[in-house]
């Protein structure tokens, strides 16, 4: 799938957007550093803004400003022919590929398809529950905390709560809205309740609200591995834009 240069730079900047890392540097031409000190990874890990031939020499630039602010330097670089003079510059500075990664993108109208039921509740900001199902059961508590609190300083970002009979929140996950694109982050589902489509509910009414201001676009991230994830994705026409690694 090929996607087009201006696209690939509004999702990397609308990624940075929605996991709001506590710095950004955008000094050198055609990258992007976020700096953070908590755990999410593209919020910590230097990015590319374009997916062709890139001298690699340009990394001892970047690694210099993460160790300047005391963050130990990382990439986010595509698996890409393009890219593969950076993956041998990283390789030759002892760098390790980890945690493979798809983008994913799509069209608003195919996740509305998804679920045919009422939507969630969207708000603008997190409330507990929401926070709390990022430190529950089968979630690692430290890197749920870091997740939700870079989620929840977002800015243009609207937080979905799936509630059960009794008030309970059991499913969640943030819509991102700006340049141009809605993007899912934080999809959580409580493991009692997994299974029962409370995931498509969440990604309907992204989509729903998403389609009101007029947004037809959708991307994602996701772990290569995330099986459940992937087959949900792939009814809600969702299909990969380009892999990623992390490189640390």
């Amino acid at each position: 799938m090929h996607t087009p240069a201006a696209d690939i730079e509004a999702i990397e900047r609308a990624t940075l957007q929605a996991v709001a890392p506590e710095h950004i540097e955008a000094a050198l031409p055609g990258w992007l550093l976020p700096m953070d000190s908590g755990s999410i990874g593209r919020a910590r890990s230097a990015v590319p803004l374009h997916h062709h031939h890139t001298d690699a020499q340009v990394l001892d630039a970047i690694v210099v400003r993460y160790r300047q602010r005391g963050i130990a330097p990382a990439f986010r670089v595509p698996d890409l022919p393009g890219c593969s003079a950076l993956h041998q510059g990283l390789l030759a500075r002892g760098f390790r590929r980890e945690q493979a990664t798809l983008t994913q993108c799509g069209a608003v109208q195919d996740l509305l398809a998804v679920h045919t039921g009422p939507v969630c509740e969207l708000a603008t900001r997190p409330d507990e529950a929401w926070v709390a199902m990022f430190l529950g059961e089968g979630f690692d508590p430290v890197e749920g905390a870091s997740r939700a609190q870079s989620l929840g300083r977002a800015s243009g970002t609207l937080y979905a709560s799936v509630r059960d009979e009794d008030g309970h929140t059991v499913a969640c996950g943030a819509a991102a809205l700006s340049h141009g694109w809605l993007s899912v982050h934080g999809m959580r589902t409580a493991a009692a309740h997994r299974g029962r489509g409370l995931a498509a509910q969440v990604l309907h009414s992204m989509a729903h609200e998403a389609r009101r201001q007029g947004i037809e676009r959708v991307f994602l991230q996701v772990t290569a591995d995330n099986a459940p994830a992937l087959a949900l994705y792939r009814r809600a026409g969702l299909a990969t834009a380009w892999p990623y690694a992390y490189w640390r």
